[in-house]
């Protein structure tokens, strides 16, 4: 029998123990009316009892029994009144902690999927094939190099495109787009920066006017045998693979995802919109998560008056891979 697939919406079964627990102080509330009732009721009973004198004394018994059970009914409520309240506070704390283990889980399998990234250049550009657009003399040694680009590409299916570039920013081999041969790139920021820090560098996600979509770019030096700098080998991952772990978050139907840069700017989230444009530095999680804590989540109201819980997870990087200062914001309402 084939094993199925439990899906488990915690924030749903969070919501129905809340709810729960609010029918039980609305029970508990009806019962604190009647125990004030009651109370009422045998202050008055006393009252009649000594106007009869003699004859209402059983009634001042009966009226006395009543009064003892108002106030252990009153008592009683109080403490049921702190058991539910806390009962609702520690659902909450429930909750926010799995937000904050969902963001850190999502932060986690980001920067796991980006270090492979980084491996992928860093290997790539030592291929012979690669090198040899700069080591020999071969006149077809751009062609076949344009082949392996182009064989990587459709075998691993995460890039939109591979290059290899001389020293200058110039591309002289590329796997899909061939028409940019030729094309300087020397003043692009991912360039730039890769000449800078003289290893392997990856940049912000940003809008490419080349590709003319967001993409991230691993940029890492090529060398001879003897070490020294020949040329550059730059990829374009493609980012809607990084919706794969967005869409797959194990978060509440009315929760969201955002990943966000250094700057708090959106890069990611399940609407796929407002991407390094709409900005989350005002939230408090964000601000928690920018400043480099590793994890946690904060509880505020919106101005709805709803309860919300933002669970907030920083980058560590993974293995060689450092990360680039994003974060993780996980919003869910209770």
């Amino acid at each position: 029998m084939a094993k199925q697939e439990l899906n488990i919406d915690a924030s749903i079964l969070i919501s129905e123990l809340k709810k729960a627990s609010h029918e039980m102080g609305r029970i508990n509330d009806a019962i604190r009316e009647i125990a004030v009732r009651t109370n009422l009721l045998s202050l008055n009973s006393a009252i009649e009892a000594a106007r009869a004198g003699e004859a209402g004394r059983g009634f001042s018994v009966v009226a006395d029994e009543i009064k003892k059970l108002a106030t252990s009914s009153l008592t009683s409520t109080k403490e049921s009144t702190k058991i539910i309240e806390n009962i609702q506070s520690k659902a909450n704390e429930v909750m926010a902690v799995r937000t904050a283990d969902v963001a850190y889980d999502t932060i986690d399998k980001i920067d796991r999927n980006l270090f492979e990234r980084n491996c992928d250049a860093q290997a790539w550009a030592g291929f012979d094939k690669v090198k040899n657009c700069f080591l020999s003399t071969d006149p077809k040694r751009f062609a076949i190099a344009n082949a392996l680009l182009k064989k990587l590409v459709d075998i691993y299916e995460v890039y939109h495109d591979l290059y290899v570039l001389d020293t200058a920013g110039t591309i002289v081999a590329a796997g899909v787009r061939q028409e940019l041969i030729g094309q300087d790139m020397g003043d692009k920021d991912w360039f730039i920066e890769a000449k800078r820090a003289n290893s392997i560098s990856v940049s912000d996600l940003y809008y490419s006017t080349v590709e003319n979509l967001h993409t991230v770019a691993y940029t890492c030096p090529i060398r001879g045998d003897e070490g020294q700098l020949l040329g550059y080998f730059s990829t374009r991952f493609n980012w809607n693979y990084i919706y794969d772990i967005i869409d797959t978050a194990r978060i509440g139907q009315n929760g969201d995802v955002f990943i966000i840069n250094k700057d708090g700017y959106v890069i990611a989230c399940r609407s796929r919109k407002g991407i390094l444009r709409d900005r989350l530095g005002h939230l408090e999680a964000a601000q928690r998560a920018m400043s480099g804590e590793t994890y946690g989540y904060v509880l505020e109201k919106d101005y709805h008056g709803s309860l919300k819980i933002y669970g907030y997870a920083h980058t560590r990087g993974y293995n060689a891979y450092r990360g680039k200062n994003w974060s993780a914001i996980i919003i869910e309402t209770l």
